[in-house]
């Protein structure tokens, strides 16, 4: 047995999430990024008037990414501390720096810092796949948008929508998601330079007690990394509520993908749309004609993943003490990270699926048609009474007509036959029952609507993201 087997692999990353993504959560990402926040760091106090050489500071910038591993992984065990580690990693790498790496910083000045950059990576990777989504099922809505169906409330029939229509309510759930990860990317803080227990005391022991130079050097710091917010005040770490935000944002698209490939579920098992199903591919090891939505029920299971993991930056953010407790560290580390990974994962089945949708418009229209005279009984009412019969009197005939053809319907298994009896009672002698039975009589403005959709939310989506909408994906597994 190859060693690598020997131990547990997360399938986030194995079966689901991108390399993108997880190479944006690997420790190659994160130890770098450390590496240039202290670059950066020193950069900036050199500006203010620290005594920090060029010479230095270009040692740290040939240095930033030849990460010994090895030699951390002993400074770790030997200090029980993982920034300690790397600080006298990177000063083995670059000697000239190392009396001035880290200098009046903290821990959570990288530690937070580098969260927070790879945070909002993260949230514009997964904001360019929402996008691609929303592509996808406008082009599939577009499509579809005159095409009648059964509608559903309480998962019983309803009036007719259309199967563009329907589609176009799980397109404008991702256009939500999609605002609220915009927003949440442009307005993400910095953590920026705030010491021990953020109040900056070190820098201004540093900076001759220059409350200006240490604003200016929280300032430099955050826009050399392109953020131009900052948190106003801290305590050792940024608010971990600000954690709670942007996973919540991944939980609100994790609701919209259970959501829809539920659906799709419920409509494979009428067969009247499926998701993508390949020529080899196997339902079942034991019943081989079944097709099962295999991509859609990966998804709902990831997207539960992301539902219960956004429940422990909430409680992280309830739990903290004073200033700060380290009870945060631990949780953290698999709290967000999977919470992008799975995130991540669902928007890669996602795209798959909206690129290959099936539909069966015989099963569809079949489905219409065995339900269309129950709903067509106001409209055939209405044109009794137009062709001068009594109103009360044809009610009465439709209600027993109705009756009598859900029980053939209901208790004998057979046809709808509504329109059969109605036909050969007299009273509706002068009713055209092919004028009163055209499905798309009964759809209101659901094509209209679609086209507005689109051209209202849709279509300045699709400017703002027109460079990553030709994404294709194949699945791993």
């Amino acid at each position: 047995m190859a060693k690598e087997t020997r131990v547990y692999r997360s399938p986030l990353v194995e079966r689901n999430a991108s390399r993108e993504m997880a190479e944006l959560f690997g420790a190659d990402m994160k130890f770098r990024t450390w590496r240039r926040l202290w670059l950066e760091l020193a950069r900036a106090q050199k500006k203010l008037g620290l005594k920090i050489s060029e010479a230095q500071l270009r040692q740290m910038q040939q240095h930033l990414d030849d990460i010994d591993y090895k030699k951390a992984a002993a400074y770790e065990k030997k200090f029980r501390h993982d920034v300690m580690a790397h600080v006298h990693t990177f000063g083995d790498a670059a000697p000239k720096a190392a009396p001035i790496l880290h200098l009046g910083a903290t821990s959570c000045y990288v530690g937070d810092n580098a969260d927070l950059i790879l945070m909002r990576k993260g949230m514009e990777i997964l904001a360019g796949k929402l996008a691609c989504v929303i592509d996808r099922l406008g082009k599939f809505a577009k499509q579809y948008k005159s095409m009648p169906t059964l509608g559903f409330t309480h998962y019983q029939p309803a009036q007719l929508t259309t199967v563009g229509k329907r589609a176009s309510l799980w397109c404008y759930d991702f256009v939500l998601d999609l605002e609220e990860l915009e927003k949440r990317i442009e307005t993400l803080p910095f953590r920026g330079v705030k010491g021990t227990t953020g109040t900056q005391a070190s820098f201004l022991t540093l900076l001759g007690g220059h409350s200006d130079k240490v604003r200016r050097l929280d300032e430099m710091v955050a826009r050399a990394f392109g953020f131009s917010r900052r948190c106003a005040v801290t305590g050792q770490t940024y608010p971990r509520k600000i954690d709670k935000l942007v996973v919540d944002g991944l939980a609100s698209i994790a609701q919209s993908a259970h959501k829809m490939c539920n659906d799709i579920r419920l409509l494979a098992n009428l067969k009247e749309m499926e998701e993508p199903f390949e020529k080899s591919q196997i339902g079942s090891s034991a019943m081989a004609y079944k097709r099962n939505p295999m991509r859609c029920e990966r998804t709902t299971g990831l997207a539960r993943l992301v539902l219960s993991l956004a429940t422990s930056p909430a409680m992280t953010a309830a739990e903290q003490w004073l200033e700060r407790t380290l009870d945060d560290s631990s949780n953290r580390r698999v709290a967000i990270a999977e919470s992008f990974l799975a995130t991540d994962g669902i928007l890669e089945i996602l795209i798959n699926i909206t690129d290959g949708l099936v539909v069966y418009p015989k099963v569809i229209a079949a489905r219409v048609s065995a339900e269309l005279p129950f709903m067509a009984t106001e409209n055939i009412l209405m044109a009794g009474v137009q062709a001068g019969g009594s109103r009360q009197a044809l009610h009465e005939r439709i209600r027993v007509h109705s009756h009598a053809a859900a029980a053939q319907v209901k208790q004998h298994g057979k046809e709808n036959d509504l329109i059969d009896r109605l036909q050969k009672d007299p009273a509706f002698a002068k009713v055209d029952f092919r004028r009163v039975l055209n499905p798309k009589d009964y759809i209101g403005r659901a094509a209209q609507q679609v086209d507005e959709f689109l051209a209202e939310v849709v279509v300045p989506i699709r400017r703002r993201y027109r460079n990553q909408l030709s994404r294709k994906v194949d699945l791993k597994v």
